[in-house]
C-alpha cells in the first residue's frame, strides 16, 4: 500500500461544530493579539461545514458576545428573536398550560439554524487563518513512542466491504499536531477510543444520553408566529419514561419540531422515530402543520449526563471541548453556548500551554480553567434534574422544582446515573405499543424521511456499523429484546430478515440509510455494536438544520 502522507500543524481540531470552531477562532484571535505564528487545522466528516449539525435550535448568545462581540454587525444568522415560550403538558386528547421553568425562559435568545451558524463560525475562522477540510473524516488517533497523542490520520478511501483495497484506493493523511482537540460531538468514535485507553471515565458517573429527532417544516403563513417557542411533556410518553417535545417558529415560516426521548427508556418495543410521528397527530399540534410542507428531516443523539458524567477532559497529547465531553445544561434544553465556552476556554489554556510547554504533555491548566467560568457554576446548578426523572415524570418535576425554587441549585448532594445500554426488559415483561400508520400528512414512515435528510454513503466502502459478535443480534438481542435495534434506530438501519425458506432469521445493517445519530453505539444492550466513521463527506447533507 502507498505510504500516508502527512501534514503538520500547531493544533488539530476534529470537528467544525460550536466547540470546535470557536476554539479555533479563539486560539487564531490569541496569536494576532500576541503576534505569535499559530497554525490551527479543522476537519470535518461533512461534506461542508454545517452538513451534520442538527440541533433545535434557541440559542443563547451569551458565549457568542464573548467570542465575537460584533457579531451582529457581521451578519451572523441570529434573525429570529425568542419572544414568547409556552410549556404544555398533552394528555392523549388534550392540554394543559404549564409555567415555564425559570431555566426554560428564553427572553434574549435566538432561534436558529445551528447549521447556517456554523456555516457562519466556520468563515470567521477562515478569515483569520484556520485551515479547515471539510469531507475528511478523522478515522484513526496517532500515538507516539511514549503513548501520547500526536495527531490524527483521516480514513482511506477506496475500500470495498471486504476491507480490501479497491482500484480507486487512496491512503488517508496523517495530520500532526503538537496539541489535538477533540470536538467530535455526542459519542465520537475517537474519544471512545481515548477515554478507554486513558481511563478518561475512571470518576465519573456514566454518561447518559437522549435521542433528538428533529423535522423542518414550511407551513401556512396564516399560522406562523415568528419567535414562538413551545415545548410539552406528557404524551406520547408514558409517565415513567423521560421524553418532550421542541416546536420553534423560525424566519420565513418555517417551524423547526422535534421530539427528543431518554435512551435509558426500558420498554424494548418502544420507537422514539413513531413516538415523534405520533406526537405531531395530537390535536394542539397538529394544526400547526396541516397545509404545510416538510422539507427536512434528521436525528441525533445527545449527552445528558451533565456535570457528574464530564470525564477527565485532558491526556498527554489533547483535550476534549463541547458535547464529546458532555457539557449540555438538559434543563435549559441548550448546548451551543456551553460548547462553544468550552472551546474557547480550551483555547485559552491550549495558548499559554503551546508557548510555554513541551509538546505532547498534558494541558493541565483547562480544567482548572472551566471551573472558575460560568459554564461550570451553570451546570453545577442543574446537576441533580436529569437524574432525578429515575423516579418518573411526576417525581422528576416535584423534585425539579425542589432544587430549583427552594434548595437553587445548591443541594448538598449529587445524584447518580446509570447506563442506559442496561435499562432494557426483556420483551416479554413489556407491553406492546401499538403505533398507527403515517398518514403521508402530518406523520411519515422512516424511509421517506431518511431520503429528505439527503443521506448518501460511497457504494461499496466498508460497513461503518461493525459488529463485535456476529452472532448477538439473534441470539441475544432478537431472543431476549425482539430486536430492539429495529425501533431505536431512526434511520431504518437494523433489520430482521426472515427468509421465505423457512431458514435462521438474521440481521441485515442497511448503512446507506445512517444518519450519524449513533444511538446504535449508545443503546445496544451488550454493547456489540460499533459506530466508526464511514468515508469522508458520507452522511447527511442537512440545509437549515
Amino acid at each position: 500500500m502507498a505510504q500516508r502522507e502527512f501534514m503538520e500543524y500547531d493544533v488539530v481540531i476534529v470537528g467544525a461544530g460550536p466547540s470546535g470552531l470557536a476554539c479555533a477562532i479563539r486560539l487564531r484571535q490569541l496569536a494576532a493579539q500576541h503576534g505569535n505564528e499559530l497554525s490551527v487545522c479543522v476537519l470535518e466528516k461533512g461534506s461542508e461545514v454545517g452538513a451534520h449539525i442538527l440541533s433545535g435550535a434557541v440559542v443563547e448568545p451569551r458565549a457568542l458576545d464573548e467570542l465575537i462581540p460584533d457579531w451582529r454587525e457581521r451578519g451572523a444568522p441570529l434573525h429570529t428573536p425568542a419572544r414568547e415560550d409556552r410549556f404544555l403538558f398533552l394528555t392523549a386528547q388534550g392540554s394543559w398550560k404549564l409555567p415555564t421553568p425559570p431555566q426554560m425562559h428564553n427572553h434574549g435568545n435566538y432561534i436558529v439554524s445551528l447549521g447556517n451558524l456554523c456555516r457562519w463560525l466556520g468563515e470567521q475562522a477562515e478569515a483569520l487563518g484556520v485551515e479547515i477540510y471539510p469531507g475528511f473524516a478523522a478515522a484513526e488517533v496517532l500515538y507516539d513512542d511514549a503513548g501520547r497523542v500526536t495527531g490524527v490520520a483521516t480514513g482511506d478511501l477506496g475500500v470495498g466491504r471486504d476491507g480490501q483495497p479497491t482500484d480507486h484506493y487512496q491512503p488517508g493523511m496523517e495530520l500532526r499536531a503538537r496539541q489535538t482537540v477533540f470536538a467530535e460531538g455526542c459519542r465520537g468514535s475517537l474519544t471512545r477510543e481515548l477515554m478507554e485507553r486513558f481511563g478518561l471515565r475512571d470518576g465519573a458517573e456514566p454518561q447518559t444520553y437522549g435521542i433528538g429527532i428533529k423535522e423542518l417544516w414550511e407551513i401556512d403563513p396564516s399560522r406562523h408566529q415568528p419567535g414562538l417557542v413551545v415545548h410539552t411533556v406528557g404524551w406520547p410518553m408514558d409517565f415513567n419514561t423521560y421524553g418532550g417535545s421542541f416546536l420553534y417558529h423560525l424566519e420565513n415560516n418555517q417551524v423547526a419540531v422535534g421530539f427528543v426521548i431518554g435512551l435509558d427508556y426500558t420498554n424494548p418495543h418502544l420507537s422514539p422515530f413513531d413516538e415523534f410521528q405520533r406526537y405531531k397527530t395530537h390535536p394542539a399540534i397538529r394544526p400547526t402543520f396541516e397545509g404545510g410542507r416538510r422539507v427536512a428531516y434528521g436525528a441525533r443523539a445527545l449527552s445528558e449526563g451533565g456535570l457528574q458524567s464530564i470525564p477527565r477532559l485532558t491526556f498527554p497529547g489533547g483535550l476534549l471541548v463541547g458535547d464529546t465531553a458532555g457539557f449540555l445544561n438538559v434543563p435549559k434544553i441548550k448546548g451551543t453556548h456551553t460548547a462553544m465556552k468550552s472551546g474557547m476556554t480550551a483555547a485559552e489554556a491550549l495558548f499559554g500551554h503551546l508557548t510555554a510547554a513541551e509538546a505532547g504533555t498534558e494541558v493541565a491548566t483547562y480544567p482548572d480553567r472551566l471551573r472558575t467560568t460560568w459554564l461550570w457554576d451553570e451546570l453545577h446548578r442543574v446537576r441533580n434534574i436529569r437524574p432525578a426523572f429515575r423516579w418518573g415524570l411526576l417525581g422528576g418535576v416535584a423534585y425539579s422544582a425542589l432544587d430549583t425554587y427552594l434548595l437553587r441549585g445548591r443541594a448538598p448532594w449529587t445524584l447518580r446515573h446509570h447506563h442506559d445500554h442496561t435499562q432494557l426488559r426483556r420483551a416479554a415483561d413489556a407491553p406492546r405499543i401499538d403505533y398507527p400508520k403515517p398518514d403521508g400528512k402530518v406523520s411519515f414512515d422512516k424511509l421517506s424521511s431518511v431520503f429528505i435528510s439527503n443521506t448518501n454513503h460511497a457504494e461499496h466502502q466498508r460497513v461503518h456499523l461493525t459488529l463485535r459478535d456476529p452472532s448477538i443480534p439473534v441470539a441475544h438481542n432478537l431472543a431476549l429484546y425482539d430486536a430492539p435495534e429495529q425501533r431505536y434506530c431512526p434511520a431504518g438501519v437494523y433489520e430482521i430478515v426472515r427468509e421465505a425458506d423457512g431458514s435462521a432469521p438474521r440481521l441485515q445493517i442497511n448503512a446507506q440509510n445512517c444518519v450519524h445519530c449513533k444511538t446504535c453505539d449508545i443503546k445496544d444492550p451488550t454493547q456489540n455494536i460499533r459506530w466508526v466513521v464511514p468515508e469522508g463527506g458520507g452522511g447527511p447533507n442537512y440545509p437549515n438544520m
